[in-house]
């Protein structure tokens, strides 16, 4: 392997940078987005209830909003409930924007990853391919361990810059799929929030 990424030559650094980089924010982005993590199962339902027995204090809604992104976005509507619908919903948008941000964190390093190692490994494509024909310009075509030099780190930092931009393109559309599936899910909490607290849906 290391052999590999000699011949390669220095392109094959900043290719391998990123790959461990685009390696992190994977498992990071797996650890975070966890269904559960985010916007766990019927988190809303309890608090509803907890607020009709009269049992949901302010401690509760502070331990609440710091335990999941979806607690944090219905603590603010509820800490807001004696206010006007409109004020409620303002309130939870923004919170829900900031927690969108905080979702999001490194899916665009992700993406610039997967689209600039292909032009690295291109990079090194031409690089190689010039010393090809400068070794041909200086020695010709009859010693073919000089010319498979070229040729060689021309090919390995092709396919080096493509194994790392194919898996983050994949994962980087995987976890942006996913947030947006997650926004969805506490957008339709935040909006079932709003509901109850006006009446307008039955707990």
């Amino acid at each position: 392997m290391i052999d590999l990424v000699i011949a390669g030559g220095w392109l094959m650094l900043p290719i391998l940078l990123c790959s461990i980089l685009a390696l992190a924010i994977v498992l990071d982005r797996f650890w975070v987005l966890r269904q559960q993590r985010v916007a766990p199962l019927k988190l809303g339902e309890g608090l509803w209830k907890l607020h009709q027995s009269g049992q949901l204090n302010a401690q509760q809604i502070q331990r609440v909003s710091q335990d999941s992104p979806l607690g944090r976005i219905l603590a603010s509507g509820l800490i807001n409930m004696h206010h006007e619908r409109e004020v409620i919903k303002e309130v939870l948008e923004e919170t829900g924007r900031q927690v969108v941000i905080e979702l999001e964190r490194y899916l665009n390093t992700l993406g610039t990853i997967a689209s600039i190692t292909p032009l690295l490994g291109l990079l090194g494509t031409v690089i190689g391919m010039i010393k090809v024909f400068a070794a041909i310009t200086e020695f010709g075509v009859g010693n073919p361990t000089i010319l498979a030099g070229g040729i060689s780190e021309a090919l390995l930092t092709t396919a080096a810059g493509l194994a790392v931009a194919i898996p983050s393109l994949i994962f980087y559309r995987h976890f942006r799929r996913r947030v947006d599936l997650l926004v969805l899910k506490m957008e339709e909490e935040a909006l079932k929030l709003v509901e109850l607290i006006h009446g307008e849906r039955e707990g």
